[in-house]
């Protein structure tokens, strides 16, 4: 079926408390492992990509691959852009086939991030485009995404509510407390719920849950077994994405848990298999990996059925 809108698909998430997965694709292998993940849970799902991720694939190939992917299945698509920076990349991805779009303007002043927030919005809005803004400033780093700890801000619920009325945006990313990367908690994770709830209840909108991979033991032992370096990285466990979700978050975005599974998936293929060298046997397991993740992460973020 053809992309849609994500404000259509936010509108029965947002009823009904449950959470659309965003996961980060690059390449053929996490296109093809998102859409089959999502027919097979019969679940919206949306595929998002980076300025990286654009970069390094091409804007064309990426919507190509998209396109040809969504002929082959029955579940809403959405096709979002991450953490668009100016007015020019979201433009770009608008005309260019995107049916969502973020405009991140957290790095900036509050009127900064206000004025070049409703600039986006106006043009989308005129192209039934959904738009996603960001408000507070989550720690990490994650592609283009950089912020140390002593910069990170929780987000505040009157600024918010003020926020979503100057800027008309469709949605809001909230800084409670992750943060992107694998590395995004020393200790316990701690979510600040209350801050959900209170912001959820002021604005009513869809929220967004940035920097939300689980980084699962498991996947940080493989990764680790077949020579891989990732020590102490630490995410949001399954019963943070229940009751964040409880609480007002319907979307949430996913990235470092799929580059492990799909790193990992290769690196124990390469090392058993030291005589294969067909790419597609190689990065079929990773695809395979990754496929079986979201498939998980649907199932808790309670969209499973919902297509």
């Amino acid at each position: 079926m053809p992309l849609v809108p994500l404000h259509e698909i936010y509108v029965d998430a947002n009823k009904n408390y449950y959470a659309i997965g965003q996961f980060n694709v690059s390449n053929l292998e996490l296109i093809q492992a998102t859409l089959e993940a999502a027919q097979e849970m019969k679940s919206p799902v949306i595929l998002a990509t980076s300025k990286s991720a654009i970069k390094y694939a091409g804007l064309e190939y990426l919507i190509a691959m998209v396109k040809a992917g969504v002929n082959n299945v029955t579940v809403p698509v959405v096709l979002h852009l991450d953490h668009g920076t100016s007015f020019e990349d979201a433009k770009k991805c608008i005309e260019a086939g995107f049916t969502s779009v973020m405009i991140d303007g957290s790095a900036l002043p509050f009127k900064e991030n206000v004025k070049i927030t409703r600039e986006v919005v106006d043009f989308a809005h005129m192209h039934n485009i959904t738009v996603e803004a960001e408000l507070g400033k989550l720690g990490g780093i994650e592609d283009e995404v950089k912020v140390n700890d002593k910069e990170t801000l929780l987000t505040d619920p009157a600024e918010a509510e003020q926020f979503v009325t100057e800027s008309r945006c469709d949605s809001l990313a909230i800084a409670v407390g992750t943060s992107h990367g694998a590395y995004k908690f020393k200790g316990e994770a701690k979510l600040d719920f209350d801050r959900i709830k209170t912001i959820k209840k002021r604005l009513g909108i869809p929220l967004v849950l940035h920097g939300a991979s689980g980084v699962p033991e498991e996947l940080t032992k493989k990764l680790t077994k077949y020579g891989g370096k990732i020590p102490g990285a630490k995410g949001v466990p399954d019963e943070a994405y229940r009751k964040a979700i409880q609480y007002g978050i319907n979307k949430v975005n996913i990235d470092t848990d799929l580059r492990l599974a799909f790193t990992s998936a290769i690196r124990e293929t390469l090392t058993i298999k030291p005589d294969e060298f067909d790419p597609r046997k190689i990065l079929g397991t990773g695809r395979k990996a990754v496929k079986e993740i979201i498939k998980h992460k649907i199932e808790v973020l309670g969209s499973a059925g919902k297509a």
